[in-house]
């Protein structure tokens, strides 16, 4: 969505800058929102061929976040 959306702003700026228009470059930056809100709001199909299963609240605290240890690394002696 973002891509789309800086795509859309760069766009808009080339054609307003060169059409010497900004009314131009606002209505192509418009169009560029309104189809990225069309591809990306409503539920499409292809969005919710994986979806995700989420655990639920009272699960949570039967499976606790598991802690990140820190590995210490033994460091070889220098040779003299």
């Amino acid at each position: 969505m973002q891509i789309m959306l800086v795509v859309f702003a760069i766009a808009a700026f080339v054609t307003g800058y060169i059409a010497g228009s900004f009314e131009l470059m606002m209505y192509v930056y418009a169009g560029g929102v309104v189809l990225t809100i069309l591809t990306t709001i409503p539920n499409w199909p292809f969005f919710n061929r994986h979806p995700l299963k989420w655990l639920d609240p009272s699960e949570v605290e039967k499976h606790p976040k598991p802690q990140v240890t820190s590995s210490v690394s033994k460091k070889k002696p220098a040779k003299k």
